[in-house]
């Protein structure tokens, strides 16, 4: 075929009317079609290589079948298998994922928020929410359905996907208390986000439900959740609190900073100071020593904020839902009792 085939080639081929093959072919309307007659129209458009006009299709509905999808780090590895399942679960719908990068920036957000809109999004799935974040729409067009992954806000009035990170401070403290560390500290992730807040708040709610004493300057707060800011930290700490004997971080790559810091003040990871971190992003598990950590469902919080969109551009109307998903503490080799 000399020509990009149409919806006419494909229902031709298929033996069925154009709007039966458009239905088909449209995972919101399949089941419109009988299952034996839709596997044939997509069949058929496999065969000619057949792909929607999307932008023909944008005209006509005034939707784009996209969602932006807002990060504030590619280089954190624990967005990369959330992205993934959020790519798979809008697929499934067909729909399709529009990636921007803010590097924890608020200016760069409204620039990509503006873009996007510009771009006529159906919706977004945000990853850089804090949690005094209004949303404002920065295009005057009226707001879009929007799902916040990972972090939330303090209001709770937009949908949001997260893991459970009071549940997984709480099983760290009762690691440690169990193997008789009682001067532990946490390096907390920045407070102005819902992740470093809800981990510090619940590092000091599990110490005292364990009837272990807070000193000051044992929960200092990270700038940022990156090795950097963890190392620079770790290091003030240490030098003004060095009886302490386990360090529970705001995250893995903060735990990462921790390591660095050990290292250059000559002490070891577990025998003189125990680690711990919260993600298990990829490859902890290969550091020396191996990362004991709380294990965050990745790529299924990916694929319930996909849903959740779905169901927002669907309703726009609906309360908003806030899901929480459960977490598992990874035992590693960077725990170990504490010295006599």
């Amino acid at each position: 075929m000399s020509r990009a085939p149409t919806i006419k080639d494909v229902a031709k081929l298929a033996k069925v009317h154009a709007a039966t093959a458009s239905r088909a072919l449209n995972p919101q309307t399949r089941d419109m079609v009988n299952a034996r007659t839709a596997n044939r129209v997509i069949d058929a458009a496999r065969s000619l290589g057949y792909a929607p006009n999307s932008a023909a299709r944008s005209l006509r509905t005034r939707t784009s079948s996209v969602a932006g999808v807002i990060i504030p780090d590619l280089r954190n590895p624990v967005f990369p298998p959330i992205v993934r399942g959020i790519e798979d679960g809008l697929r499934e719908a067909g729909y399709m994922a529009l990636l921007g990068n803010t590097d924890g920036d608020p200016e760069r957000e409204r620039e990509l928020l503006a873009a996007m809109r510009g771009r006529q999004t159906d919706g977004f799935i945000l990853a850089t929410s804090r949690r005094d974040d209004q949303l404002a729409d920065p295009t005057g067009a009226g707001p879009a359905p929007t799902v916040l992954v990972n972090r939330r806000t303090d209001a709770g009035d937009i949908p949001s996907v997260t893991a459970d990170s009071a549940a997984g401070i709480y099983a760290v403290i009762r690691l440690l208390a169990g193997l008789g560390h009682r001067r532990i500290a946490h390096l907390a992730g920045p407070l102005d986000v819902s992740t470093g807040w809800e981990r510090h708040r619940a590092y000091l709610d599990a110490m005292a439900a364990h009837e272990l004493a807070v000193s000051p300057g044992w929960a200092p707060a990270c700038e940022a959740f990156t090795e950097e800011a963890g190392y620079r930290v770790a290091v003030s700490l240490l030098s003004a609190h060095p009886d302490v004997t386990a360090l529970v971080a705001g995250n893995d790559l903060i735990a990462l900073g921790c390591y660095a810091a050990l290292a250059e003040r000559g002490l070891r990871c577990p025998e003189d100071v125990s680690v711990i971190g919260f993600n298990d992003m990829p490859f902890v598990d290969k550091q020396r020593p191996p990362l004991t950590t709380v294990r965050i469902p990745h790529y299924d919080i990916g694929i319930e904020s996909a849903r959740l969109l779905l169901e927002r551009i669907a309703n726009p109307g609906a309360p908003a839902k806030r899901i929480v998903l459960p977490v598992q503490l990874i035992e590693r080799d960077s725990v170990a009792p504490p010295r006599p």
